[in-house]
């Protein structure tokens, strides 16, 4: 793909290879029990992969449903052209709730304050509100408190009775779910059945009932419900070590983070690189300079340790990570100015992975690939744009 490349990508460049993408909502579904269905989760631009490219490749593979944390990701899906169920669910008050509503997006209530937000859109509008009411079962985040659940089920069972909602979805988010065995697995699962029990005698019958994040969509069957709620696997990264690698469950990474050396140079023993000279030169070598900083989303603590595929050999970032660029030491190796370094991809051809990256700089592989800022190119392979 480097061969065709626009001129804005010469620089630097995430490849997103859409055709794994598709690939890996594939293989969630099938991994997805009982006919339960897969909500995609494209929120904070599909991780950093561009929103609107991947919620198409995620519906071209059968995801039934898009999940987006704030409005303004759900209202862009909608501008997009996208006409099937989404879910957005993080909303403060005053929130743009009846342009979501009037879009026919899912909306989601984990107190009383968000439901009467959401029945007066609803009136002012003139349409139904498709509500899901999130349980707090132990995460400690969004969602209703066990003590107050039963007063906001009463409360959306009234607001369905007079034709402002229909409660679509009742829902809750695993703590813990990527150590498998943690206790607060089976702590939350109970407190989830008794949530629904409570709906359930209320007289609540909502379309679908989810739990499962990707960690659970690969490892807690029983979870599942009606639909599962895959992120990061998505985009064929591992939830955790503990949870597995992406091969053990047939997911390929989809982005590749490349750059072409902006300078390469001999320099003596003893030369500082970059600033404070946390890294001087044991002896003559040769440098070479990426042209990627912390502006474009490379970490400034991967200064010292971030890996890099610079003429067929792993190298180490050289010194501190500056905002625009950063140094490798080839020691005795050759490259050009001009020559490809990989920060991270597959690894087919033995690049680091995100998942390197996160081990390098004590992070995790979500935030590798969601902090790739957007003055970097993406370039869509197997049917993008």
């Amino acid at each position: 793909m480097s061969d065709q490349l626009p001129p804005e990508c010469a620089r630097l460049r995430a490849e997103i290879d859409l055709a794994a993408l598709r690939s890996n909502v594939r293989v969630l579904r099938e991994r997805a029990v009982g006919g339960a269905q897969v909500m995609a989760v494209v929120k904070a631009d599909a991780y950093g992969h561009g929103l609107v490219p991947c919620a198409r490749a995620a519906r071209d593979a059968g995801a039934a449903w898009l999940g987006t944390a704030t409005p303004h990701e759900a209202l862009a899906l909608r501008a997009a052209g996208d006409g099937g169920r989404v879910l957005c669910w993080l909303w403060t008050p005053g929130g743009p709730w009846r342009e979501a509503i009037e879009a026919d997006i899912d909306v989601s209530a984990s107190g009383r304050w968000a439901l009467e937000e959401i029945v007066a859109a609803a009136r002012a509008c003139g349409r139904t509100a498709r509500v899901h009411l999130k349980a707090d079962t132990g995460l400690g985040r969004n969602g209703c408190q066990p003590a107050d659940w039963p007063d906001l089920v009463a409360a959306a069972r009234a607001a369905e009775a007079e034709g402002a909602i229909t409660v679509t979805g009742l829902w809750s988010h695993f703590a813990c779910a990527d150590e498998p065995g943690h206790p607060s697995i089976a702590a939350q699962q109970e407190s989830f059945r008794t949530a629904l029990a409570v709906a359930e005698r209320a007289g609540i019958r909502p379309e679908v009932r989810h739990f499962a994040n990707s960690p659970a969509t690969l490892t807690l069957p029983d979870a599942h419900y009606d639909l599962v709620r895959p992120g990061i696997a998505v985009y064929g990264l591992s939830p955790s070590p503990e949870v597995g690698t992406p091969q053990d469950f047939g997911l390929r990474p989809v982005m590749t983070l490349a750059a072409r050396l902006a300078m390469v140079k001999r320099v003596p023993g003893g030369h500082g690189v970059s600033y404070g000279h946390s890294y001087v030169t044991p002896g003559a070598t040769t440098l070479a300079l990426v042209p990627a900083g912390y502006a474009d989303g490379i970490p400034r603590h991967a200064s010292g340790s971030g890996p890099v595929l610079v003429a067929g050999k792993w190298r180490t970032v050289a010194g501190r990570v500056a905002m625009d660029q950063f140094v490798v030491d080839l020691g005795g190796d050759l490259a050009e100015t001009g020559d490809e370094a990989v920060l991270f991809g597959p690894g087919d051809a033995g690049e680091p992975t995100a998942e390197d990256w996160a081990r390098a700089t004590g992070t995790i592989g979500y935030e590798i690939v969601t902090r790739i800022g957007p003055r970097v190119p993406r370039v869509y392979a197997a049917g993008g744009a």
